[in-house]
């Protein structure tokens, strides 16, 4: 019995899935909702800045989202842990 199966999938499209996984893994890996929450708050900012033209609230609203972020995730971690 063969503890590597030979995969008939192409080189290419081996390395494509390997490398997808990984950053899969490296941006997702336990917890999606930070993921999630980073992209929610660079759209934030993005659209203050760009469509709003509002630099300053865009700053205020980075830091004040990412703190809220940060203390969401801690107080969920903390109630998982119980």
């Amino acid at each position: 019995m063969n503890p590597f199966p030979r995969d008939d999938k192409p080189l290419a499209a081996r390395l494509l899935a390997g490398f997808g996984r990984f950053w899969w893994d490296f941006l997702v890996g336990d917890t999606p909702e930070i993921t999630l929450s980073v992209v929610g708050i660079v759209g934030v900012t993005a659209l203050l800045r760009d469509v709003a033209h509002a630099n300053v609230a865009a700053y205020v609203a980075l830091v004040v989202l990412s703190v809220a972020a940060l203390a969401l995730s801690a107080a969920r971690a903390r109630s998982r842990r119980g």
